[in-house]
This record gives C-alpha cells, structure tokens and sequence, in this order.
C-alpha cells in the first residue's frame, strides 16, 4: 500500500508558509492565526483528487500518473517541530516545502531551514513566493507559472530570473544545488524552485504536480508500508478538547491504529500505556487547529499516512514531539523504546551554564543544536513550565558567572510565583517561540551586560590625581586629618587612597567639602578641604606637599590602554610605585 507523502512546510516569519496551504485548501486558516502567523502544528492532507484538478494542465505536461492518495502536509511554527520529526529515526518527514518570499530574500530563519534541511539530507522544494509582489506583475489567477510568466513584460521576467539566481547563488553557499523547476535535469541532486504567489495561485498547480509527482517518483519504497503493520507516529500537540478531554493530535507515519487499541506515549515521567477511547479524523481539507467538533469524524481505524487526533484516559502529561506507538503485543518493549526518546530530551549537567525550559522534544533539541553551535554551555535543559526551583539554580550560577546565570523558555510559561523570584533577584529571562530570537536577544543582553560590568569597573578605579595641601590650610591634624588642597591634575573622589612623592602608602579620602558643602568629586583646578583617615598632619603629611593617588601599575597601563588623555601623570604615579 502507498501512503500519502508527509510533507513539512518551512520558511522565515511571514514569508507565506500558511498562506500557501490556505491557497491550495481554500481555507482562512491564515486569518484565524495571531499576527497571522503560525503558532501551533497543523496537519492537513489534500485528497489526489484536488491535486489532479488544481495540476491538471501540467500533470498532461509533464505525463505523470499518480497513484498516491493524496499529500499530507504539516505547516509549522517552527523549525524545531521539523527537526523532531526528521529525528524520530527520519521516518516522519518525507519531504519539505521551503517557503521563501522573493522580495525578501534569505532571512535568519530561512538560513535555519537550510541548516536543518542540510544536516539529514532531505529532499526539499522550494517555494519562491510573493511573485504577485514584483513590481510592475499583471496576476493570472490560478495559473501554472510557466504559463503566467509569458504573460509578464521583459523587464519583469528579468526581475524573477535575477530573484531566482541570488536563492540558487544563497543555497550552494550550504553545500546544496538548486535550479528553476524547468531548468532541472536531475531532481534528485537538485532542489527545485518554484516561483509562486499564494495570493493569486499563480505556480500552485506546479508546486503540487511536482511534490506529488517527485514523492511518488523518488520515494515510492518509502512511500510503500504494510497495510496491517502496528501503528507508529509522532505527537504534535497536547490539547484540551471540550467533552473529550486531553487529546493529542498526531501523525500516523506507519502502519496502522485503531480504536481500543493498546498505545504507549512518552510523558514527563517517562513512558506511559493508555487505551485509545477515540479517533477524530479532520475532514478532508479542514486543518486540524482551526475545527471544531462538528469537522471531525469519528472513525474505527486509521491507516498512515494520516493526521488524527485521539482521545484517551491519561493524556494530560504527554509531550509533545514524542513517538507513539501501538502495542498490543511487546508492550513493555515498547515502553522502553519510548522511555528512552523522552530521556534523550533531557540535558543535566554539573557545569555552570544557562537554563532552558521548551514544550516540546523537537522545540528542546532545536535550542540545544542552537546553544551548542553557539557555544553557549546549557546546565539544564528540559521539557515544562519555568517554576520557582528554576529560578533558585539560575541565582546560584549567577553568583559564579553572572552570564550564564538566565532562564530561557521556548514556547512555555514562566510561572507567576517563578517571575517574581526573577524579579527579586534580578534574574534574566528569555522568552520568544523563535529560536533564533532567543539567542539574539541573549547576545544582545550579555553586551548591555558587558557594559554595564565594565562601566562598574570603572566607577570602582581609582584615578590619577595630583594634589598639593595647601599653607596654612590645616583644619584637623588626625582622626581624620582635615587639610585644604589645590587638584593641580586629574579627578579626585571620597574614597581614594592617596601616596606621596616617595610612593609611602598614606590614608584615603574619606569626605570632599567646600563651602560646607559635600561634594562626590572635583576637578583639576579646584579648591577644596579633604579629609584622610590614618594620617597625621606634621608626622605623615605636612602642608605644602604634593601628594598623588595611589594606583596599582597595572591599572595605569589598562587606563592608558582605554584612552586616558593625561599620560605624563600616568607615567608619573608608575615611576613613583617603581
């Protein structure tokens, strides 16, 4: 039996990928999204025969037959939820749909896609969308694009031949071909590119004849399953469901799974057998997010390559991205099986380093794949919400290393009571549902971080002065001696400790006052009574003597290095120390 090929669509934020989908479903899922975009895993199959009506023109093109019973594709809200099911054994993911907007070109999360695309090899199209966009584009509703584009003037041709050559230029700087549709002589080592524009439909009618047709081609043995096989699949989302409960919405990329059947699925607690009480299957051309009870039906058995969601006691701590498997026989197998994907998701280490929180295994290997490349050390890294104890491990790896003491949660909450311990104890916390947003608002923390650390240093140096007590001018000869002096160079706070000529360590300065006024410093040329703990005016100091701060040499060196302008009285205060 050939099953429908499962298909993930991938793309930067707002390049289209939903939009793509809605254009071959005909649906307004895209509308129903937050800011109109993606935010949970979706599943939709599109049945052979809406295939064959939107390709018709090029499937008698190009002469294929299609013998599979339909695409199933899965649109994501990231890249992660991909990279979890390339890795559940590389069997969920047969094919990918890069969706990349032609004006815009490669962005940060589109260079992700083909990072993730390069790494198991997947075979992948390319979706150049937004061609509607081009200026000076005359749009041909629904039509194939080699058709549509003879349509278009010289200089618009140009435009998109341009457009196509900067991607394919952008792809083999991954170590990857690719090539316009009706320029590629062998798919298998090429990615194709199909411009095409969701709004208007223009070049769908190519992007569904050559998923369909390069799957069936390609991929027929992989594509081949036994109809009575015991189902395998993967979690995509954990769902509360009005009358049904927790239900879990999931990909069947194997064999078969009916009702009453004994399953094992992975939980935070490790593997867990339940009963499926219920199979809801979408109707055709309906996406599971956006139906509701009345676009599901209840159905005895399901066959891969299908997407169904299931109802059954004890779902509510099922991870999401975790395999499922039917086991009516081999059951404790299984739950090992199982048992050891979720313990994979894990990360403990005794090291210091940053923690991370995600909902689900594909979200969690996604930022540690992106920690790691970014060497960034990861203490603990897991699946759940943010709690309090978080917090309490972030404080104590901040009092060793002040950057590496922050939270992260992916996709997941930060409880209240684990904010405000944050709050308490000034402990960072990244949240975002796109990965490489996370790790640039990191960076972007640890250089504010870096300043703030290196303005604090600074604030605490002590710098250069030179001073001469005043004639006449002592006002207490001890405890603390009070004397008034002229700053003949540099800067001068209460808290520096002063020297003499001959580098004898004196007392520091304990307050700055003129006019009985107290004052946080003053300046070259200016006039004030100081008063210096630990001296005593005719034994340690005498009136009339030039006196100096007293700086370590290595800080005059680092001062001299940062740009301080007065090197003479640098020089000066080394060779004293010296």
């Amino acid at each position: 039996m050939i099953r429908s090929p499962i298909i993930c669509v991938l793309g930067h934020v707002d390049h289209g990928k939903t939009a793509i989908l809605d254009s071959i479903r005909g649906s307004t899922v895209l509308e129903g999204e937050a800011g109109k975009i993606t935010q949970h895993v979706g599943a939709s199959l599109i049945p052979i025969e809406t295939v064959k009506k939107q390709s018709k023109e090029i499937i008698n093109k190009y002469g294929y037959e299609l013998e599979i019973p339909g695409l199933l594709f899965i649109d994501t809200p990231g890249h992660q939820a991909f990279t979890s099911l390339r890795k559940r054994g590389g069997k969920t993911a047969d094919l990918a749909v890069l969706v990349i907007d032609i004006t815009q070109g490669i962005q940060p999360q589109t260079k992700e896609a083909l990072e993730i695309l390069k790494k198991p090899k997947c075979p992948f199209i390319i979706a150049l969308n937004k061609i509607d966009l081009i200026q000076g584009w005359r749009p041909n509703k629904g039509e194939p694009f080699t058709k549509t584009i003879k349509k278009q003037s010289e200089r618009v041709q140009k435009r998109i031949e341009q457009k196509t050559y900067d991607i394919i230029g952008k792809v083999a700087e991954y170590g990857m071909n690719a090539n316009r549709f009706d320029k590629v002589e062998n798919p298998e080592n090429t990615a194709i590119i199909i411009p095409t524009s969701a709004e208007t439909g223009e070049g769908i009618p190519e992007l569904l004849m050559f998923l369909a047709g390069l799957s069936q081609r390609y991929m027929k043995k992989q594509l081949d399953v036994e109809k009575e096989t015991t189902g395998e699949g993967t979690i995509l989302e954990v769902k509360e469901v009005k009358g049904l409960g927790t239900t879990i919405d999931t990909i069947i990329f194997n064999g078969k799974i009916e009702k009453n059947d004994k399953i094992v699925i992975g939980t935070k607690n490790g593997a867990k057998e339940t009963k499926v009480r219920a199979l809801l299957k979408p109707k055709q051309l309906k996406e599971m997010r956006e139906a509701k009870a009345k676009d599901f039906e209840r159905v005895e058995k399901v066959e891969a390559a299908s997407g169904i969601k299931i109802a059954a006691p004890g779902l509510e701590e099922t991870i999401a991205g975790s395999p499922i498997l039917v086991a009516n026989k081999d059951t404790e197998k299984k739950k090992k099986e199982v048992a050891k994907e979720v313990e994979r998701a894990k990360i403990e280490n005794q090291e210091e380093g940053v923690i991370v929180k995600t909902d689900t295994i594909g979200s969690l290997e996604g930022v540690v794949d992106l920690f790691k490349e970014k060497e960034i050390p990861i203490r603990r890294a897991e699946i759940g919400k943010v709690r309090k104890r978080d917090i309490t491990e972030a404080k104590t790896i901040k009092e060793k290393n002040r950057y590496l003491g922050a939270i992260f949660a992916f996709n997941t909450e930060i409880l209240p009571e684990a904010k405000e311990e944050a709050e308490e104890y000034n402990i960072p916390t990244f949240e975002s549902n796109i990965i490489y947003k996370l790790e640039e608002d990191y960076q972007e923390w640890k250089e504010e971080e870096k300043r703030r650390e290196k303005q604090e240093r600074l604030e605490k140096y002590t710098y250069p002065a030179k001073l001469k007590i005043m004639p006449e001018h002592t006002f207490r000869k001890s405890k603390p001696a009070v004397v008034g002096i002229k700053l003949m160079q540099g800067k001068l706070k209460p808290g520096y400790p002063l020297m003499n000529k001959d580098g004898e360590e004196l007392g520091e300065i304990k307050s700055i006052q003129r006019d009985q006024k107290t004052l946080d410093l003053i300046e070259q040329g200016e006039e004030a009574a100081i008063a210096i703990t630990n001296v005593t005016v005719g034994r340690q100091i005498e009136e009339g003597e030039t006196l100096y701060t007293n700086l370590p040499v290595d800080q005059t060196y680092e001062l001299e290095r940062k740009g301080f302008k007065n090197k003479q009285l640098l020089k000066e205060i080394r060779d004293i120390k010296r």
